[in-house]
């Protein structure tokens, strides 16, 4: 069965879904019509490969030549449970790999390629042939949720808001009971320390320490409900970004374990009472709801969302998005202070914020620039 069908009849590519390299640098596109990669900042285009058919997921490694692809809209160029690495400068697949089921998310890294399927995650070894290095059973995971670092693997566990977090090296599994309701996003920090995720829910994103699972933090989105599309966090591990379907981008300081280990040998260390708090003095009284009291954003911005599917049609995403939704609001940081908004869709979307300081220390998030990267904008 077709599960991505094609989101609007008129001429011109679809953008079917959109996602970072693991740098940031770039971002790569599956369209209804093949494939393309742009340069992250300025949004340039940097390859283009015309099929004449549809690539649901197209997954980058790193910035090199080689893809992840796997079909998808009206005319898939593969069927949804097969999975091959793109060699771009031989411009022919070189590893195949077949499933029973459909194929919902890659990740790659030098060594490893790692695919979500619904119920199970599979590791293979970058080589050829690949080699199956490990499987295990996750809860239903529609949106094919996997982290890769460079030392561990996260990814969804057997109990709906559960998180397995895998060391590479060893196998070693610890078991993350992060939220009551089945997960909806999930980041590792580039350091690997920081594991942050959101629920169905969408209110809290809570922030464990991936040395013992401990949870550092728990940072509040809002109160009321909301589908998160993405989290990213910086590549200092120091700030973390949300977006949602509120078409609201919030950005927030994130806790390291580092900072918290010197905190706590240090009692005199300044508090971050108030910084982060949304009700200032409310804060302070007790038995006020806990909703006073929690961590808020220090920054927002609206993002563009878009038109979410003019022809009507049912539509059912490769990754980061909602059912009946192309992804939308995926998230990446340039540095510390610049981060990337993209979404896929008939009128594919780049956004650039920009964290500034103003009077009293006080920050925010402006939006710079925005492109439509398909053309027209």
């Amino acid at each position: 069965m077709n599960t991505r069908q094609v989101i609007d009849d008129s001429t011109g590519p679809v953008s079917l879904s959109a996602t970072f390299n693991s740098d940031c640098s770039c971002f790569s596109v599956g369209l209804d019509t093949g494939f393309c990669v742009f340069n992250a900042d300025p949004c340039e285009l940097k390859v283009s490969r015309d099929f004449n058919a549809g690539i649901g997921l197209a997954e980058m490694l790193g910035q090199s030549n080689y893809l992840a692809i796997v079909g998808g809209g009206r005319q898939p160029k593969l069927p949804q449970n097969k999975m091959v690495i793109w060699d771009d400068v031989k411009q022919k697949a070189v590893i195949t790999l077949e499933f029973r089921t459909s194929v919902l998310r890659v990740r790659l890294s030098k060594s490893r390629i790692v695919v979500a399927l619904l119920n199970s995650i599979h590791v293979f070894a970058f080589s050829t042939p690949p080699k199956k290095l490990s499987v295990f059973e996750t809860s239903d995971n529609p949106l094919g949720l996997i982290c890769l670092g460079k030392k561990l693997l996260a990814f969804p566990g057997r109990s709906g808001g559960q998180v397995q977090l895998v060391e590479l090296e060893t196998g070693n599994v610890s078991i993350i009971p992060a939220h009551s309701s089945a997960l909806r996003a999930m980041v590792l920090s580039p350091d690997g320390e920081i594991l942050a995720t959101a629920s169905e829910a969408g209110t809290l994103i809570r922030v464990f320490s991936t040395s013992n699972c401990a949870k550092i933090a728990e940072l509040r989105r809002g109160v009321d409900h909301a589908m998160i599309f993405s989290l990213a966090i910086s590549p200092s591990s120091t700030l973390l970004a949300v977006t949602s379907d509120k078409s609201t981008l919030h950005v927030f300081d994130l806790p390291h374990p580092r900072a918290l280990a010197r905190r706590s040998q240090s009692p005199s260390s300044p508090s971050e009472d108030g910084v982060n708090q949304k009700w200032g003095i409310l804060g302070k009284i007790p038995l006020l709801p806990r909703v006073f009291s929690d961590i808020y954003s220090f920054a927002n911005a609206h993002f563009e969302i878009g038109e979410e599917s003019p022809s009507g049609a049912p539509y059912i995403p490769p990754l980061g998005s909602s059912i009946g939704q192309p992804s939308k609001g995926v998230l990446g940081w340039i540095n510390d202070q610049t981060i990337l908004v993209i979404s896929a869709g008939r009128e594919g979307r780049w956004e650039k914020f920009v964290i500034r300081e103003g009077e009293g220390g006080k920050r925010f998030c402006i939006r710079e620039g925005w492109k439509r990267y398909l053309g027209g904008g």
